[in-house]
């Protein structure tokens, strides 16, 4: 009887724990930001440094500072996954003494939205596909744009976009 009762416990313990799964922990599964870097319009080759650089996301009518008074050749830009198109405004700041010297571009972003599933700790995250840009220039400081690579997917550490300015 003390036999079948302990084959009665051991049994009904395995039974027990191989119901259990291992913990998922979530590791690396931020959806990526698009990487600019600034090149000079002359030397396209050349990485020129932006002085004073601010950079604002509007969403409707509001304005939210993502990246504000940096000099920098390289900047990492979220986009929004709730649309299919992101718009900043981008401003160097020749004098910080001065604002009147500031020259003022916005730069817009459209693209095509993918989920894909990490794992079931960390769900979805999103790609952006067919990324395309536009310069509208109000004070014409950024001369031209360059999509590099038009898929965002895992990586933020390459360029995606020249900005020549």
């Amino acid at each position: 009887m003390k036999r079948i009762a302990l084959f009665i416990i051991i049994f009904s313990g395995i039974i027990f724990f191989s119901g259990c799964e291992k913990d998922d922990i979530c590791i690396d599964a931020a959806t990526p930001q698009l990487v600019v870097r600034f090149y000079d319009f002359f030397d396209t080759t050349s990485l020129k440094e932006v002085s004073e650089l601010k950079v604002q996301g509007f969403i409707g009518d509001s304005v939210y500072a993502v990246i504000t008074n940096v000099s920098t050749t390289e900047i990492k830009l979220p986009l929004r996954s709730d649309t299919i198109a992101t718009s900043f405004i981008i401003t160097r700041n020749l004098d910080p003494e001065d604002e009147t010297t500031a020259d003022i571009d916005t730069l817009v972003l459209n693209y095509e939205l993918n989920e894909i599933f990490k794992s079931r700790a960390c769900g979805y995250v999103m790609s952006f596909e067919n990324i395309t840009g536009t310069i509208s220039t109000e004070n014409n400081w950024m001369k031209g744009i360059e999509i590099i690579t038009d898929t965002l997917i895992v990586t933020d550490t390459i360029a995606n976009v020249k900005i020549f300015h």
